[in-house]
């Protein structure tokens, strides 16, 4: 594994306290904790932009006529 960076953020306070507190329940650090998390949102970033990627050449349907359809069909 690569070497650590530092880096300075700021939490809001009650966000540095639950962490602290999930630090202490947990027996990990706020830097694990956080990277964990960060990690978990770019995982979620990255299945976005390859599900953006796979339905980029479907058929796009105004909303309209969407909702139109929901209702016509008893769905709405």
């Amino acid at each position: 594994m690569s070497e650590n960076r530092r880096s300075t953020i700021y939490l809001e306070p009650d966000v540095h306290r639950a962490l602290r507190l999930k630090s202490v329940e947990t027996d990990r650090s706020i830097s694990e904790l956080v990277n964990d998390a960060v990690r978990v949102a770019l995982i979620e970033d990255a299945e976005d932009l390859a599900a953006f990627t796979e339905r980029a050449a479907e058929d796009t349907v105004p909303y309209a006529e969407f909702v139109t359809r929901l209702k016509r069909e008893g769905k709405l």
